[in-house]
């Protein structure tokens, strides 16, 4: 018997994923240095009887664009851009260190220097505390430096450099959460690494292509509805002339 509907069932199934991971990169457009997921669809052979010129559709996670997003100026001290290649490191929910090109950086009131998604930024020491301060500066190599709460214009002192990090891409994983974590474990510091201070880095997600294919997905999952459709016709068609014989 043609496997037909099984066929169409799993093409409508694979577009679904693949509308999931396009509306997430959506979903990310204005998020500070969100770098978009690539899928692309795989065709699959079927084994057995039946037609083998069909085959079935599959969505397969080709990883990560790393291309840079565009450097945005905001005049904010504690906004800072990856210059290039290379990552911020971050302590994760579970205590694990993870690396992130979101630069839009806070103060909470304990101190603690953090990413706007709440996660502490590490230092030579492990995650950056800040005293009271005037003013913070945060230099083009990760220094982190304040003028203390009273002093004046001269009286500076160093807090700590952020650990910046260049691993290489093929061993960077998304987690849950959008970090990217090594598989190689903990990365060294990478005095290469340089930033672009005061300005934030943009999301590489391409609105306009993103809802292109947005609306080709769709009708793709159409055309897999009509297919359906036409299997149960044909299964109407072929069960009535089994009734005349």
């Amino acid at each position: 018997m043609d496997k037909m509907i099984f066929l169409a069932m799993s093409g409508a199934r694979q577009v679904m994923h693949k509308q999931a991971s396009n509306s997430h990169n959506l979903a990310n457009l204005n998020t500070t240095g969100f770098k978009a997921d690539i899928d692309n669809f795989k065709a699959m052979p079927v084994y057995g009887p039946g037609n083998p010129g069909r085959v079935y559709g599959e969505d397969h996670r080709m990883g990560v664009d790393h291309t840079p997003g565009q450097l945005m100026s905001t005049g904010v001290p504690l906004d800072i851009a990856v210059n290039g290649d290379g990552f911020i490191a971050v302590q994760d929910t579970n205590g694990t260190e993870a690396y992130t090109r979101n630069g839009n950086l806070q103060v909470t009131e304990q101190g603690l220097l953090v990413t706007s998604a709440g996660d502490p930024v590490l230092g030579d020491g492990g995650p950056i505390t800040l005293s009271a301060y005037e003013e913070v500066m945060i230099g083009t190599d990760g220094t982190v430096t304040i003028r203390p709460l009273g002093q004046g214009a001269g009286e500076l002192v160093v807090m700590d450099r952020i650990k910046l990090v260049n691993p290489e891409r093929d061993s960077l994983e998304r987690n849950p959460r959008g970090l990217f974590i090594s598989n190689n474990g903990v990365e060294p510091a990478n005095a290469e690494v340089k930033l672009a201070t005061e300005s934030l880095e943009s999301s590489n997600v391409n609105s306009v292509q993103a809802l292109v294919t947005m609306i080709e997905l769709s009708r793709q999952f159409e055309t897999q509805v009509k297919l359906m459709s036409a299997a149960e016709d044909n299964d109407v068609s072929a069960a009535q002339l089994l009734k005349m014989n």
